[in-house]
């Protein structure tokens, strides 16, 4: 039986583990990373964000291929090579696992693999294949991240209902493909799979898919949604599934109206849960929630001073850049700097076609917790840049503070969303107006000029819009 001394024990090593374990040795303090995986990197790198991008791209790629006749370019049908698509898929994972390795390795981090779980509040007992490994600890920050939520009525132990993990695993292409939840992985992976061929069904239980996300905001996604699934039905819940042959029978029930169906594959992509079982928590007196979740200060601090958690088993927005955030809090708390979280401003993208992302406050959250706000848009159908890509339905929306015209939140829905959305993020944090974002200097032709464009339409005298009332 080994034990091992350490400053910090930092529990799970997804984006928010590792990144606590690379700043804390960072900062001069003797760090033990424990994970079960040998794989470094968690739900994100190893069955969620990466390998999900991974395949957006590649069917993406496809889908514009075969879609540029107007263009003057005409390809044959694309040959679908499965196993070598998931072997690249798995190549980009490996290399970046290794990436994290080796990094963990130069910081001099102790790295376990196994079960952690908790012998009582100093002291960690790692379950590995060979025996038991004790690691006592000063501090601890727990990190083990969220699974697939799976109702035990649809968990019937049939590899034909899936989860998101099994999904990415792309083992084959089912004819008719049945996707229950239109969030943002249902619709992600929605799309992959409607690229490669099947035929995709999406059921969601409320009226709207992307809830949270601005009406204007989701209709182009929902536009392209509906060109490429079979079908899209709000308002539609699950009632019960059941194995038949090869086939997995579904009952859906919309406006109290049963109907049966088969699918030869079901998506469950309904939501996440903590995993915070089954880690001793209990024992030690670390305070959980009723849905799952470890309760924390605004310091990261669980009902135990010296034991932290952070990322998807601390609750909140479910985001890896939200876990890496808190990692930095929890390790400068750790080091007496008193650094909090909260104020953080956290954005969201979601990586349908097109790309969909917002941050700050959403016009819905201001109508809801009766906020005035002022709103300036944008259509990218007046946007050169956005034309040349063959996109027309994208929008750049601002959120404004009556009065002081600050920005509150920014919405944009178009190609690279994901990757414009940060200059939305950094003018809240900065507390730029609208009359900062139009004075600075974009280039041309370029999607970014949207929001200059935006701010400029709401003082009246954008360039490529029609000329309005100019705001006082």
């Amino acid at each position: 039986m080994k034990s091992i001394e350490t400053d910090v024990l930092v529990l799970g090593a997804g984006p928010g583990g590792y990144a606590a374990a690379f700043y804390a040795a960072d900062m001069g303090l003797k760090v033990t990373l424990v994970d079960k995986s040998a794989s470094l990197g968690g739900v994100c790198l190893n069955r969620g964000c990466i390998p999900s991008k991974a395949l957006i791209h590649a069917t993406q790629i496809m889908r514009e291929a075969m879609e540029s006749s107007h263009r003057g370019i005409s390809f044959n049908k694309p040959s679908i090579d499965i196993k070598k698509m998931v072997s690249w898929k798995d190549g980009i994972i490996g290399n970046l696992s290794k990436g994290i390795s080796g990094l963990a390795k130069a910081r001099n981090v102790d790295v376990i693999q196994g079960r952690g779980y908790f012998q009582d509040p100093n002291t960690c007992r790692v379950e590995q294949e060979n025996g038991q490994q004790f690691v006592t600890f000063k501090h601890a920050i727990i990190a083990v991240g969220s699974r697939p939520a799976m109702p035990a009525a649809f968990d019937l132990g049939n590899q034909r209902i899936m989860t998101s993990t099994e999904a990415l695993q792309l083992e084959d292409i089912p004819k008719d493909f049945l996707v229950v939840g239109g969030g943002y992985i249902g619709l992600e992976l929605g799309t992959v799979y409607a690229s490669l061929g099947s035929k995709v069904t999406v059921v969601e239980a409320t009226s709207s898919l992307l809830m949270g996300a601005d009406p204007d905001l989701v209709r182009p996604v929902q536009k392209v949604a509906k060109s490429m699934f079979e079908d899209i039905r709000l308002d539609t819940k699950v009632q019960k599934m059941a194995t038949k042959g090869k086939k997995i029978d579904v009952s859906l029930v919309h406006k109290d109206k049963t109907t049966t169906e088969e699918y030869d594959k079901v998506l469950v992509s309904i939501g996440r849960t903590p995993n915070t079982q089954n880690l001793g928590l209990e024992d030690i007196g670390v305070n959980v929630n009723d849905r799952g979740f470890i309760e924390v200060t605004n310091q990261l601090k669980t009902s135990i001073d010296h034991i932290y958690a952070i990322g998807d088993v601390a609750g909140g927005l479910l985001l890896a850049h939200k876990a890496s955030t808190e990692a930095k809090v929890a390790v400068e708390s750790i080091l007496g700097q008193g650094t909090l979280f909260g104020h953080q401003t956290i954005p969201a993208v979601v990586f349908t076609d097109p790309e969909l992302a917002w941050t700050g406050l959403t016009e819905t959250e201001a109508k809801q917790q009766n906020i005035s706000v002022n709103i300036a848009k944008f259509p990218w159908s007046a946007n050169g840049r956005s034309l040349t890509l063959d996109s027309q339905g994208g929008l750049t929306k601002l959120v404004l503070e009556p009065n002081t015209d600050r920005v509150l939140g920014v919405g944009i829905v178009g190609p690279h969303a994901g990757d414009l959305i940060s200059e939305g993020t950094l003018a809240i944090e900065m507390g730029a107006t609208a009359a900062d974002l139009a004075h600075v200097i974009h280039p041309h032709p370029t999607l970014s000029e949207t929001v200059m464009e935006a701010a400029e339409s709401f003082y009246g005298h954008c360039a490529h819009t029609m000329p309005t009332a100019k705001k006082k």
